[in-house]
């Protein structure tokens, strides 16, 4: 073998691996929002789970991607684990349908697709267009990358050591090491099965030889979704387990029936090598695609018990329990993370999530706050202070993430999303601070034994009715955003009219003597803090709308 063909090999592996991370990230970023819609309305049918993993998983080409965002939905809740269990078997199924495009012969129509697809991305001023022309040129790559390397690795068949090495291979542990370290390491079962059916097309090995490394290869797929369930909750965890634990019982499914079937004189290699004799790239696309079919369909039945495995494997602990203040749903991003696709998905629920649990801090601050003036209660300040330095937290916390997230985001939606996100949080964070204003005022109350009037103590009650409402308002669904807007700012109108005419009736209870200088002037701060409250939670649904329909 040559320089020429280790360099011709390099670059076929090269234009391979680019052509389908295009792909991928083209296919994410023109439907990463329905694939996260999909997950979020599965139900608990295991047959439907399993169907959605697998379409989901055949549009974006990486059964890795698809559980990565399952461990996010599993993480923050949104999913539970044994929903988690028929998406994770869908997955391992959609996951095939590269294999299988790689098995037929369109090589001739690459380049076609790669210039189609660059030219879309050159020449077309629109997003989406770009993600589509990502898509076309990304396959069109991957197929020429793919007939480098099957050139390129032709020479390899009179290598004496090199032939020599792949029959070790034929060894069931060395194989399915083989190709468990090496899909580990690039990180996709897709590729590394592409690569292996351009050792197949380039004749270097056969079946026999490379059952077990396809094998081994449905393992080590699952490096990824152990890798993103670091640092996330124990449900998460065992999401990840639980992949693993289907690729291990499928692997020894099949690697027993290759050893055993032959003694009883049914070898499944040779009837997979005799259903396309012609073509080694289709032999091992449809052993991949039996591996998961049949792997699925034997625990299909089994699966609550694959989640109390999980859980036994990985059960609860005390010190799981976080105190303080600490991030719910996101995961921190730490300064020199890689992006995975699929990642989009995740952190556009979680920081949702995140969101509306900052949210409901800052409503009960805005009722504890209304409490302690009515009842002249300063001890409330203390609890009052507690929540706001957590709404501050949260605050600091989620813009750092979105600083982190946005810069990699190429879904147009996503982007208006998380920038919509970084508003809300600030405005959340405001709401506090005026609530906070509100209960310090109970303080002077009680330390100068100022008393509001029966009117105003009246107004202040209305005040906080409608501030829950408005606040209410902001945690329901956004299922048609404009109608919801609407009643927000319908809302945050009457705060401004009620805050108007509480000023009237101020003024004319002064002119009667009946409210006090030193209560004039609380209550006007009172009125001022209200108002700010109304225009931050119609920032909130402003933002929120916009997002919505981009």
């Amino acid at each position: 073998m040559t320089i020429a063909n280790v360099l011709s090999l390099l670059g076929g592996l090269a234009l391979f691996l680019h052509g389908m991370q295009m792909m991928s990230s083209g296919l994410e970023a023109a439907a990463g929002n329905r694939m996260k819609g999909i997950l979020e309305k599965l139900t608990a049918n295991r047959v439907l789970g399993v169907v959605v993993g697998a379409v989901i998983t055949a549009v974006i080409q990486s059964s890795s991607a698809t559980t990565v965002m399952v461990v996010g939905f599993v993480n923050s809740g949104m999913m539970t684990l044994t929903q988690a269990v028929w998406i994770i078997m869908g997955a391992n199924i959609g996951t095939t349908i590269t294999g299988q495009l790689i098995a037929l012969d369109v090589g001739v129509l690459a380049p076609f697709f790669a210039f189609l697809g660059v030219a879309m991305m050159v020449f077309i001023k629109n997003p989406k267009c770009h993600h589509y022309g990502s898509i076309l040129g990304g396959l069109g790559v991957l197929f020429i990358g793919m007939d480098m390397m099957s050139a390129a690795m032709v020479p390899l068949r009179d290598m004496p050591a090199f032939v020599d090495l792949m029959t070790q291979f034929s060894n069931p542990v060395l194989g399915i090491l083989a190709g468990a370290l090496f899909t580990a390491l690039i990180q996709s079962s897709s590729a590394s099965v592409g690569i292996l059916q351009a050792l197949a097309t380039s004749g270097v090995v056969d079946l026999h030889s490379a059952v077990f490394v396809l094998f081994g290869q449905n393992i080590g797929t699952c490096i990824t979704a152990v890798l993103a369930s670091i640092g996330t909750s124990r449900n998460a965890k065992r999401t990840t387990i639980i992949h693993l634990m289907f690729n291990i019982i499928g692997t020894t499914i099949f690697t027993t029936v290759c050893l055993v079937g032959p003694l009883l004189g049914f070898s499944l290699v040779d009837f997979m090598i005799g259903v396309t004799p012609d073509n080694p790239a289709a032999q091992i696309a449809n052993m991949h695609t039996l591996f998961n079919i049949v792997t699925t369909l034997v625990l299909l039945p089994l699966g609550k018990y694959l989640v109390k495995a999980a859980m036994h494997i990985l059960p609860e602990r005390a010190q799981d329990r976080e105190e303080g203040m600490h991030l719910a749903f996101l995961t921190p991003i730490k300064a020199n993370q890689d992006r995975t696709i699929g990642q989009s998905a995740i952190y556009i629920s979680q920081l949702q999530q995140e969101l509306d649990r900052m949210l409901d801090m800052a409503k009960e601050n805005v009722s504890t706050a209304f409490q302690a003036v009515l009842d002249r209660d300063p001890t409330l300040v203390a609890k009052e202070e507690a929540v706001e330095e957590y709404i501050d937290f949260l605050n600091k916390e989620i813009s750092q993430f979105i600083s982190h997230v946005i810069v990699h985001e190429t879904n147009e939606k996503d982007s208006a999303a998380v920038s919509a996100y970084f508003k809300i949080a600030s405005n959340i964070e405001r709401i506090g601070d005026h609530a906070m204003n509100i209960c310090g005022y109970s303080a002077i109350l009680k330390e100068k034994d100022i008393h509001f009037s029966d009117e105003a103590r009246t107004e202040i009650r209305e005040m906080e009715r409608i501030c829950r409402e408005a606040m209410d308002s902001l945690g329901e669904g956004v299922e048609k955003p404009s109608e919801w807007l609407s009643k927000v700012e319908a809302l945050e109108q009457k705060m401004d009219d009620m805050t108007d005419s509480f000023r009237s009736h101020q003024m004319e209870r002064m002119r009667k003597g009946i409210c006090s200088d030193e209560g004039c002037i609380l209550f006007s701060e009172m009125l001022t803090d209200f108002e700010r409250i109304g225009d931050h939670a119609l920032n909130i649904a402003q933002a929120h709308s916009q997002a919505s329909l981009v």
